[in-house]
């Protein structure tokens, strides 16, 4: 398995950048039988997340979905909050998330929110003042290394200002490479196509427990409202029950003041 793990992921972009936007020029469909491998088409995983978004969100502020890709979270947001805005590196993620919100209230942006200052002009951009903005981040902060982590946690520490609230779901696998993608269907004779097309395109992810959030999101300018064990859930590309669903950690914080 790992000889065909190295060819595989061999001619991933190197840069950050390139790589996602590379990845998502090259998708075609999403949702249900889509190419997406971290889009189950479903909104199961998101109900799970509401009564606590509801809890903490400040409906009177701007919520951000932060890495929105297509927009499947964005649209779901938007249906509970009244100003959502989708915001990722891709230009071709948001060109698609555009494409598929026709009816959704959720607006889109590309911005590279781990950018030195992205924090601040986007809570300028939106009006947030100094009030801020909530956040929404699922599935990005594990595929950040420290120092891009550590650039986003400072940047929405700006962009929650006085009343926002950050809440994150991220996978956190404490399993080894080889082990990660056999739990999602690898095996020596095949890999599940969105499997594939993320090996080939994209970094090697990492996780993402309460471990890293302490140390990505400090006692000393964060305080930790509610965190828990959930399972993110992927797409169901092999029908095997369980291979769609990666152990997970979810927290909800604000920063200090």
């Amino acid at each position: 398995m790992i000889p065909k793990l190295v060819r595989l992921s061999r001619n991933a972009p190197k840069d950050r950048h390139k790589a996602w936007d590379t990845y998502w020029a090259g998708i075609t469909a999403t949702g249900p039988g889509g190419e997406v491998l971290w889009d189950s088409g479903s909104d199961h995983e998101f109900l799970g997340y509401k009564d606590s978004l509801q809890r903490y969100l400040d409906p009177a502020l701007p919520v951000v979905d932060t890495g929105c890709g297509h927009g499947g979270f964005t649209r779901e947001l938007a249906g509970i909050f009244p100003k959502v805005i989708g915001v990722d590196v891709s230009r071709h993620a948001i060109a698609r998330a555009r494409a598929e919100s026709a009816g959704s209230s959720a607006a889109f942006e590309a911005r590279d929110m781990t950018a030195e200052g992205a924090g601040a002009a986007l809570a300028q951009a939106i009006g947030a003042g100094e009030d801020g903005a909530n956040v929404f981040i699922r599935g990005v902060l594990h595929v950040l290394d420290p120092g891009h982590q550590t650039a986003l946690v400072e940047n929405l520490w700006h962009l929650a200002g006085l009343r926002g609230t950050v809440f994150m779901a991220e996978t956190n696998f404490q399993g080894n490479p080889v082990e990660y993608v056999s739990h999602l269907g690898a095996t020596t004779r095949g890999i599940p196509a969105p499997l594939e097309l993320a090996i080939r395109g994209l970094p090697m992810p990492g996780h993402f427990g309460p471990e890293e959030r302490e140390r990505a999101f400090p006692a000393s300018a964060w305080e930790l409202l509610e965190d828990g064990h959930v399972a993110i859930e992927t797409n169901p590309a092999t029908g095997v029950p369980g291979q769609d669903r990666v152990p997970g950690y979810y927290a909800v914080v604000r920063p200090l003041r």
